[in-house]
C-alpha cells in the first residue's frame, strides 16, 4: 500500500500545475517513486488470516486465498474467501491500472444474492469486508494526486526511515479515498511503507504497521500487518493480516482474474 505528501501555495494566482509544483518536494516525490516502482513480484499466490477484533476485544477470523499478477504496467488482484459461513465463497477482484487518468476497477461477488457488485468510486472509501481497510486501501495509490513533503529521519524497528507527508491534490481524492492527508514510514534499506497514519475526514485515524516481513527471492513480502482505527486514544477496531504458504512468481493463468472467476470460486 502506497502513500504520498503536500505543502501548500504560498501564492495566489498561479495556475493549478504551478501550484503543485511549488508545493511539491523534489527529495521525497524521489523516494515515492521507488516506493511505487519497488519489485513486488510478477505473480504472488497467498493465504490469509484476516481477524478482526472489536473495541471490547471480541475476535472474528477469516480465511482468504489471495493472487496477484503484472498484466504490463497493471496489476490485477483476486481474492476468495473461505471461512466462517457466512462469507464462504465471497470474492473481491482489482485491476490496478498504471495510466493515472482512468479510475481502478474494483468488483465484490456475493454469494447469497449470486451477484457481481462492481464497486463504484464513491464507494471505495467504506469498509472493505467489515475490516479497517478500506476498498481505497486495497489499491495503488497514484502518486500524480498527492504533494509529498520530507518530514524527518527516524527509525522503525531498529531500521533507518524517512517521514513523508501526503496531501491530496483535490477534494475528488479526499473524496475517494477518505483521508485529508497520510503519513508514511519509508524503510530506507527496501522503499517499503512499514507504517503509516490516514488522517481521516471522520477525524478519526488509521494506524498501518507492517509487524513483520522477510525477503524472498530479492522482494520484500509482508508476514503481518495491522491497521487500527482510532478516535483520539480510543481504539475501535483493529484487524489483524497474516499471510503465509507465499508462492512469488509462479505461472498463474489469466483467467482467474476475471468476473467469471469471482462467480466460479477457487
Amino acid at each position: 500500500m502506497n502513500t504520498k505528501k503536500l505543502l501548500f501555495t504560498l501564492t495566489l494566482g498561479f495556475s493549478l500545475v504551478t501550484t503543485h509544483l511549488l508545493a511539491d518536494d523534489a527529495k521525497a516525490r524521489a523516494i515515492m517513486e521507488k516506493v511505487d516502482a519497488r519489485d513486488d513480484g510478477k505473480t504472488l499466490e497467498q493465504d490469509m488470516l484476516m481477524i478482526l477484533i472489536d473495541k471490547n476485544g471480541k475476535k472474528r477470523n477469516r480465511d482468504i486465498k489471495s493472487y496477484g499478477k503484472d498484466f504490463g504496467k497493471d496489476e490485477h488482484r483476486i481474492m476468495f474467501f473461505k471461512s466462517p459461513a457466512d462469507v464462504k465463497n465471497t470474492a473481491f477482484l482489482t485491476y490496478d491500472y498504471d495510466d493515472s487518468s482512468k479510475d481502478d476497477d474494483q468488483w465484490l461477488y456475493l454469494p447469497a444474492l449470486k451477484k457481481v457488485k462492481r464497486i463504484p468510486t464513491s464507494d471505495k472509501s467504506s469498509s472493505f469486508m467489515g475490516s479497517d481497510f478500506s476498498y481505497f486501501d486495497m489499491t495503488d495509490r497514484d502518486l500524480e494526486d498527492y504533494d509529498f513533503k520530507l518530514l524527518k529521519e527516524t527509525e522503525v524497528r531498529g531500521k533507518k526511515a524517512w517521514m513523508i507527508e501526503a496531501i491530496p491534490r483535490s477534494e475528488e481524492i479526499v473524496k475517494e479515498s477518505g483521508y485529508t492527508k497520510t503519513i508514511a514510514l519509508v524503510r530506507q534499506d527496501n522503499y517499503m511503507v512499514v507504517r503509516s497514519i490516514g488522517f481521516m475526514k471522520s477525524n478519526k485515524k488509521k494506524y498501518l504497521d507492517v509487524v513483520r516481513l522477510h525477503q524472498e527471492k530479492g522482494v520484500w513480502l509482508a508476514d503481518e500487518m495491522t491497521m487500527t482505527t482510532k478516535k483520539g486514544k480510543s481504539t475501535e477496531h483493529k484487524t489483524i493480516l497474516k499471510f503465509s504458504h507465499i508462492k512469488l512468481n509462479n505461472p498463474i493463468d489469466d483467467s482467474m482474474f476475471t468476473t467469471r472467476r469471482l462467480e466460479k470460486g477457487m
